[in-house]
Protein backbone atom coordinates (compact mmCIF):
# COMPACT_ATOMS: atom_id res chain seq x y z
CA UNK A 1 0.00 0.00 0.00
CA UNK A 2 1.08 3.50 -0.72
CA UNK A 3 1.95 6.22 1.99
CA UNK A 4 -0.82 8.41 0.52
CA UNK A 5 -3.59 5.19 1.02
CA UNK A 6 -5.45 6.40 3.91
CA UNK A 7 -6.56 3.20 4.64
CA UNK A 8 -2.78 1.88 5.31
CA UNK A 9 -2.44 0.43 8.87
CA UNK A 10 0.72 2.12 9.21
CA UNK A 11 -0.93 6.09 9.46
CA UNK A 12 -4.14 4.63 11.05
CA UNK A 13 -3.58 1.71 12.74
CA UNK A 14 -6.69 0.05 14.22
CA UNK A 15 -8.33 2.39 16.84
CA UNK A 16 -7.41 5.98 14.40
CA UNK A 17 -4.70 8.00 13.42
CA UNK A 18 -1.59 8.16 15.59
CA UNK A 19 -0.97 11.67 14.73
CA UNK A 20 -3.56 14.06 15.02
CA UNK A 21 -2.18 17.40 14.45
CA UNK A 22 0.43 19.63 14.81
CA UNK A 23 1.49 21.44 18.08
CA UNK A 24 3.91 24.15 17.18
CA UNK A 25 7.09 24.38 14.97
CA UNK A 26 10.18 25.58 15.96
CA UNK A 27 12.04 28.71 14.38
CA UNK A 28 15.64 29.27 15.01
CA UNK A 29 16.99 32.85 15.72
CA UNK A 30 20.93 34.19 16.04
CA UNK A 31 18.45 37.16 17.97
CA UNK A 32 15.80 36.26 20.22
CA UNK A 33 15.12 40.42 21.08
CA UNK A 34 15.29 40.95 17.07
CA UNK A 35 13.07 37.86 16.64
CA UNK A 36 10.70 38.66 19.02
CA UNK A 37 9.97 42.02 17.76
CA UNK A 38 9.49 41.03 13.98
CA UNK A 39 7.14 37.69 14.79
CA UNK A 40 5.32 40.23 17.64
CA UNK A 41 4.94 43.61 16.64
CA UNK A 42 5.75 43.42 13.05
CA UNK A 43 3.06 40.19 11.92
CA UNK A 44 1.34 41.17 15.06
CA UNK A 45 1.25 37.67 16.39
CA UNK A 46 -0.01 37.04 19.94
CA UNK A 47 3.24 35.86 22.69
CA UNK A 48 1.35 32.70 24.62
CA UNK A 49 4.70 31.81 26.60
CA UNK A 50 7.55 33.49 27.16
CA UNK A 51 10.49 31.02 28.80
CA UNK A 52 12.31 32.34 31.79
CA UNK A 53 15.74 30.40 31.56
CA UNK A 54 16.83 30.73 27.98
CA UNK A 55 15.84 33.12 25.10
CA UNK A 56 12.44 31.46 23.56
CA UNK A 57 9.13 32.19 23.41
CA UNK A 58 5.38 31.06 21.85
CA UNK A 59 3.93 32.97 19.30
CA UNK A 60 0.50 31.89 18.10
CA UNK A 61 -0.99 32.27 14.49
CA UNK A 62 -4.27 31.45 15.25
CA UNK A 63 -4.28 27.45 14.24
CA UNK A 64 -0.48 27.17 14.95
CA UNK A 65 2.41 28.03 17.60
CA UNK A 66 5.80 29.13 16.45
CA UNK A 67 8.51 28.48 18.69
CA UNK A 68 10.68 31.01 18.83
CA UNK A 69 14.29 29.96 20.00
CA UNK A 70 17.50 31.57 20.35
CA UNK A 71 19.80 28.32 18.80
CA UNK A 72 23.10 28.74 20.46
CA UNK A 73 21.30 29.44 23.98
CA UNK A 74 19.73 25.68 23.99
CA UNK A 75 23.04 24.84 22.30
CA UNK A 76 22.03 24.26 18.93
CA UNK A 77 23.68 25.44 15.91
CA UNK A 78 21.89 27.92 14.01
CA UNK A 79 20.45 27.37 10.47
CA UNK A 80 17.63 29.31 9.20
CA UNK A 81 15.01 27.14 7.68
CA UNK A 82 15.00 27.85 3.54
CA UNK A 83 11.74 26.02 3.38
CA UNK A 84 8.87 28.26 4.17
CA UNK A 85 6.02 28.72 7.21
CA UNK A 86 2.87 29.47 5.10
CA UNK A 87 1.30 31.81 7.12
CA UNK A 88 -2.82 31.85 6.22
CA UNK A 89 -4.36 36.07 5.57
CA UNK A 90 -7.66 36.19 3.95
CA UNK A 91 -6.45 39.34 0.89
CA UNK A 92 -2.24 38.51 0.35
CA UNK A 93 -1.91 41.76 -1.24
CA UNK A 94 -3.21 43.84 1.07
CA UNK A 95 -1.26 41.65 4.19
CA UNK A 96 1.60 42.49 2.04
CA UNK A 97 1.37 46.03 1.93
CA UNK A 98 0.57 46.42 4.81
CA UNK A 99 3.76 44.82 5.94
CA UNK A 100 5.75 46.32 3.47
CA UNK A 101 4.89 49.27 5.23
CA UNK A 102 6.36 48.14 8.28
CA UNK A 103 9.70 47.50 6.17
CA UNK A 104 9.05 43.66 5.47
CA UNK A 105 10.83 43.02 1.71
CA UNK A 106 9.18 40.41 -0.26
CA UNK A 107 10.91 38.51 -2.62
CA UNK A 108 9.52 38.77 -6.35
CA UNK A 109 5.74 39.34 -7.24
CA UNK A 110 3.33 38.12 -5.49
CA UNK A 111 2.57 33.86 -6.99
CA UNK A 112 -0.75 32.92 -8.57
CA UNK A 113 -0.67 29.52 -8.92
CA UNK A 114 -4.43 28.71 -10.11
CA UNK A 115 -5.16 27.87 -6.57
CA UNK A 116 -3.63 30.10 -4.33
CA UNK A 117 -1.75 33.28 -3.62
CA UNK A 118 1.57 33.39 -1.97
CA UNK A 119 4.01 35.69 -1.61
CA UNK A 120 7.48 35.05 -0.32
CA UNK A 121 9.73 36.71 2.50
CA UNK A 122 12.03 35.75 5.27
CA UNK A 123 12.51 36.91 8.53
CA UNK A 124 15.71 38.82 10.31
CA UNK A 125 17.44 35.47 10.25
CA UNK A 126 16.91 34.25 6.99
CA UNK A 127 14.05 31.90 7.87
CA UNK A 128 11.67 31.70 5.00
CA UNK A 129 8.30 32.38 5.79
CA UNK A 130 4.99 33.65 3.01
CA UNK A 131 1.61 35.11 2.93
CA UNK A 132 -0.58 32.34 1.75
CA UNK A 133 -4.16 32.72 0.59
CA UNK A 134 -5.79 29.00 -1.20
CA UNK A 135 -8.72 30.62 -3.37
CA UNK A 136 -9.78 27.32 -5.22
CA UNK A 137 -11.95 24.62 -3.30
CA UNK A 138 -10.08 21.86 -2.45
CA UNK A 139 -10.85 18.72 -4.47
CA UNK A 140 -13.42 16.41 -3.27
CA UNK A 141 -11.36 13.52 -1.00
CA UNK A 142 -8.09 15.32 -1.29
Amino acid sequence: MSALDSTDATTTGPRGPVVTGVDFVAVSTRSFAAALEFYGAVLGLHCSSRYGRAPGAELETGNLTLQVLESEAHGLEFQPSKHPIALHVEDVEAARAELESRGVVFRGKTLDTGVCHMAFFEDPDGNALLLHRRYAPKEPGA
